[in-house]
């Protein structure tokens, strides 16, 4: 299968967690806090406007592809829980740990749903829920990574947050809703 520009971006985006969570967590004996906190941001914001500049891409100029299908939504998955796990590490006061295995779980399952699907024959693309859940989550981790501190931007990164997660949690429910014959025919072939 021959690369397109949306799927080298959504390939660029997995590429560039590990240097993300590099900088998130780097020891402050090799890189001081500050600056590694400031790279880390970069990097989130880019593979950011990767996730909008795939499927933009792909959609305008009818580009959309089975692996993009599969693909950019797991790359979110991968950056963002890749996000919140760091942030439970260097802001656990403000990214409780409850509110992360949330998110995973779903996202964990959402990606199980959608290997049945895959078994089934069936690519389920991100749907409207989906793709608004993973902005707010987004917005919320770059003002967490930003870390600007004062009570205005405190509130606002709180409300961000649980807005993130009803999301998911809205999102998740969305998904099983319109496709729970994918897992009446996964299983009743098994």
């Amino acid at each position: 299968m021959q690369m397109n520009l949306p799927n080298k971006l959504t390939i660029l985006r997995v590429i560039m967690i590990p240097f993300f969570v590099f900088f998130m967590l780097v020891s402050p004996s090799l890189v001081p806090h500050e600056v590694g906190k400031w790279i880390a941001l970069v990097l989130f914001c880019v593979a950011s406007i990767t996730d909008f500049l795939d499927g933009h891409i792909a959609r305008k100029n009818n580009l959309v592809t089975n692996f993009g299908k599969f693909m950019d939504p797991l790359a979110d998955k991968m950056l963002v829980s890749s996000a919140f796990i760091c942030l439970i590490v260097t802001r656990p006061e403000s990214m409780p740990a409850w509110i992360v295995i949330i998110i995973i779980a779903r996202e964990f399952v959402i990606s199980g749903f959608r290997l049945i699907a895959s078994d089934n024959g069936v690519v389920i693309a991100a749907s409207y829920w989906g793709k608004f859940k993973t902005n707010f989550q987004m917005f919320a981790i770059i003002l967490l990574i930003a870390d600007l501190g004062g009570p205005v931007v405190h509130v606002i990164e709180q409300v961000l947050v649980y807005i993130a997660l009803i999301l998911t949690i809205v999102s998740l429910i969305d998904y099983l809703a319109k496709n729970i014959d994918v897992l009446k025919e996964g299983g009743a072939e098994k």
